[in-house]
């Protein structure tokens, strides 16, 4: 069994998915495309591509068993995929990938001394991480959550992310349109909310009724003080929380926020590891964490996930852009988790990228279903391979 679970090779891919909107909607006043296929959202002064951009990774064992990874790739890729070519795949190739969360810490200590412990060194982690997990999962001819150490659902509750849309009237209606789907929670961007935070709460509050719950993600605009004003101004319409209100680098400003909010505060989806969520938590500057799979991988998606058990903190995973294989692998460790009311349902990616993956992977009626199958119950489709970018 040790010769046939070796890691072989590991290999990575950019690919390039095409959309017809823009991430969270159409351009904005003063927004517009570079040369290169990103544009800045004024709303956060964040870059996105035009296109769902992602990095995959291909482990292959001695026996010939493939894992799929993937992570975080939206802005210059090829940085990930150069970190895993150079430094590490020549680390992990001719390990036992059974030793998986061993390898995951082993390659984090690689580049400590230079202070490569985030950003995307931690990502090309992530990605070799989740390929790791599908293979191990497949030797063991398991579903990835049983490997984990126990499923705790069939299927886990989601929450529509996003409503892209170029006016209020536009992002109303279709809020609707998903609650008539059979969702019960709806969160909208701050970002694009071109005609105010306020009034669109209010106006998806009036329009969805009592029963709906709605979080708004403020990305990040404000500084501690702008953003416990805007919250209290948000309090009447019974907001279910309010996502990443200040910097993530302000620890202090947040927990100002959470200390002064009466509306839970969620965060994290920029954390790598559980050495970023600790000073947080012990702070209790966050009450629902969001953990992102293509930025943690499964084995730190885990640990952040029974840290923040311990201190009382809920789950809420965040979902990005990506072709479905990280996803998979989310769905599959929060399953195993006690404290997930909820995944993110980032429906303008997942549903359109499915068309490049094969799996049982499916999101209707307000819930996620699991994949079936051995590892993460994901492949890629050839399609996917003429999306790929060359460097």
């Amino acid at each position: 069994m040790r010769e046939r679970a070796t890691i072989r090779a590991i290999e990575t891919f950019v690919v390039s998915l095409p959309r017809d909107t823009p991430y969270l909607g159409p351009l904005g006043p003063g927004e517009e495309v570079n040369a290169k296929g990103y544009f800045v959202r004024r709303g956060n002064r964040t870059l996105y591509p035009t296109t769902d951009m992602s990095v995959i990774v291909k482990v292959t064992a001695e026996d010939g068993t493939v894992g799929w990874g993937e992570t975080y790739g939206i802005v210059a890729p090829h940085a990930v995929t150069t970190i895993i070519d150079d430094v590490l795949a020549p680390i992990a190739v001719g390990r036992d990938a059974r030793d998986v969360a061993v390898i995951q810490e082993d390659l984090y200590d690689l580049m400590r001394v230079r202070g490569f412990h985030g950003g995307y060194y931690v990502d090309a982690i992530a990605g070799v991480d989740i390929a790791l997990w599908d293979l191990c999962a497949k030797l063991a001819d398991l579903p990835l959550v049983k490997l984990l150490g126990g499923q705790r659902a069939e299927r886990l509750p989601a929450y529509v992310s996003g409503l892209p849309r170029a006016t209020l009237a536009e992002r109303v209606t279709l809020a609707k349109e998903w609650v008539a789907k059979g969702f019960d929670a709806v969160k909208f961007a701050a970002a694009v909310s071109h005609e105010g935070i306020v009034p669109e709460m209010r106006a998806l509050r009036e329009a969805l009724g009592p029963d709906v719950e709605i979080a708004v993600d403020l990305h990040w605009k404000f500084n501690a003080a702008e953003a416990i004003q805007v919250i209290d101004t948000l309090v009447p319409y019974r907001p279910f929380f309010v996502e990443a209100p200040c910097a993530p680098e302000d620890i202090d400003g947040l927990a100002e926020v959470a200390a002064k909010s009466r509306v839970p505060i969620a965060a994290g989806e920029e954390w790598r590891t559980i050495h970023e969520v600790l000073p947080r938590l012990s702070r209790r500057a966050v009450s629902v964490l969001q953990p992102e799979m293509g930025h943690t991988g499964v084995t730190q998606f885990l640990a952040i996930g029974r840290l923040a058990a311990a201190f009382e903190a809920r789950v809420m995973p965040h979902a990005s852009i990506g072709v479905g294989i990280f996803q998979a692998a989310s769905l599959h460790a929060a399953a195993t988790l006690p404290n997930v009311p909820y995944h993110e349902y980032q429906h303008s990616i997942f549903d359109k990228n499915l068309a490049y993956v094969t799996t049982t992977m499916r999101c209707d009626a307000g819930f996620y279903h699991l994949p079936s199958g051995p590892g993460l119950g994901i492949e890629p489709k050839p399609e996917l391979w003429d999306c790929v970018v060359k460097r």
